[in-house]
């Protein structure tokens, strides 16, 4: 490949040859249901994805929590497969079966050995057009995804992390849990759960990614069989859905700083900014920015907290990409007396990025490391699988190795200060859990950014 291929929706077939010798092809049905399969060579088991462009962001009030509730209510059966049917179709052959929802999309997945993909089509496709939701299965799975979220609020770090995207995104819905709130799936009803399904998984909407041992013309035929036996007219024409704007939005802060106090051992603390989105063509160089600044052992944030002052066992850095925004974020988890003495040591290695250029040799080490875990990822169909769907679903262009190994050497020194500098000068959030002196993280709270105007 030379450069990323583009994936129009309205081209109906695409084949290409990507690194490493696969195949990559796409097919787009009459009915807008697009098909993509990238085929390994000498694999012998294949990753499939059944994913809608549709996460916790996209819910109106009445159906707040309706994502992730739809994504436990479609492994509870179908018109021809009980919820046990369904698990022992993919135990008795030794596969992997789940689903994840996310803030932008809803993947239902399963991993099995070559021979067994067929089945693994079937039966994704049953749950994916047929589910029941049965009245009585929806009380029960209410009761389910309450203790889930119950689960989820006795981690700290869980905790921190949600009040952390609070605080950046505020209003906004990428602000909001992807589980939803506890009162919100008390309330919401099975008729809104069944109009948000109908709603969005429909032929125009559906999005298949195999990647590992997989043939795509009998992958197509089979996964055509399949929902045309669950009563989908693959022949009535329509346009897949388009794609979300990718113009970047600009986001108010929610909040400067949010402090959960809980009698803990450990405080768990976020600090951070509002990022870039997903199709930035500064992507690369906020990879390897994020890289310098906590993505590994020899990363400032580890070297310098942890390796030097002992003050923290995990600490590190993050950068969360969505179609219109992202976030730039730092964690450690620390004792409640030193959180103020983390906190600071946090902001001035983010300042430092911003003020000084990095060494080439923290730029080297950066890319490689980068490289390296793009190259090892790539060993696993999962991981091919989901980046067939994210360039479907998200970029609308397919980047192989080669071409995100070409994008990351293109990175200099100054592109890494200066997007370093920009970021910086954002509004700054800070989100704790633990028991926390509030009043010794305000001084960073108040601050404009990490750098002053």
């Amino acid at each position: 490949m030379n450069g990323a291929v583009p994936l129009p929706l309205d081209l109906a077939d695409l084949t290409f040859a990507a690194s490493g010798g696969s195949l990559v092809r796409r097919t787009v049905l009459p009915s807008g249901v697009r098909i993509l399969s990238e085929s390994v060579p000498g694999a012998r088991s294949a990753t499939i994805g059944y994913w809608v462009a549709v996460g916790s962001r996209d819910e109106r009030p009445e159906t707040f929590g309706s994502t992730h509730f739809l994504e436990h209510l479609l492994f509870k059966g179908t018109a021809s497969r009980t919820a046990l049917d369904i698990a022992i179709a993919f135990d008795s052959v030794g596969g992997e079966h789940n689903a994840l929802t996310a803030k932008e999309y809803t993947c239902y997945y399963a991993k099995v050995q070559d021979r067994d993909l067929p089945m693994a089509i079937d039966v994704l496709a049953d749950m994916f057009t047929s589910s029941l939701i049965d009245a009585d299965e929806f009380v029960t799975e209410r009761a389910v995804i309450l203790e889930e979220l119950a689960m989820a609020d006795d981690d700290p770090s869980d905790v921190a992390n949600e009040r952390f995207f609070e605080a950046v995104f505020g209003e906004h819905p990428l602000g909001r849990p992807i589980g939803g709130y506890p009162a919100a799936i008390e309330a919401v009803s099975r008729d809104a759960v069944v109009g948000h399904y109908r709603e969005n998984y429909r032929p125009q909407d559906l999005v298949i990614t195999v990647a590992g041992a997989v043939d795509h013309d009998e992958l197509v035929a089979r996964a055509s069989a399949a929902l045309a036996a669950a009563g989908w007219d693959l022949e009535q024409q329509a346009t897949p859905v388009a794609r979300r704007s990718a113009a970047a939005e600009i986001i108010d802060r929610g909040s400067p700083l949010v402090v959960v106090q809980r009698p803990l051992e450990q405080a768990n603390l976020f600090i951070g900014v509002s990022g870039l989105a997903a199709s930035d063509e500064r992507r690369s160089t906020l990879a390897v920015l994020n890289s310098i600044l906590g993505g590994g052992m020899s990363s400032r944030l580890f070297q310098e907290i942890r390796e030097q002052r002992g003050l923290a066992y995990s600490v590190y850095s993050f950068a969360a990409s969505y179609s219109d925004a992202g976030l730039v974020g730092m964690y450690a988890g620390c004792s409640p007396a030193k959180t103020a003495q983390v906190a600071e040591l946090m902001v001035t290695e983010f300042e430092r990025v911003a003020r000084e250029v990095v060494s080439t040799d923290e730029l080297r080490r950066a890319v490689g490391q980068l490289a390296g875990g793009s190259a090892l990822s790539l060993e696993d169909s999962d991981t091919r699988m989901s980046r067939l769907a994210r360039s479907e679903l998200t970029l609308g262009e397919f980047a192989d190795l080669d071409e995100s190994l070409r994008r990351l050497d293109l990175v200099t020194v100054d592109d890494v200060r200066e997007l370093a500098e920009l970021l910086a000068a954002r509004p700054l959030s800070v989100a704790a859990v633990g028991s926390v002196d509030a009043d010794s993280l305000a001084g960073l709270a108040v601050s404009p950014g990490l750098l002053p105007q």
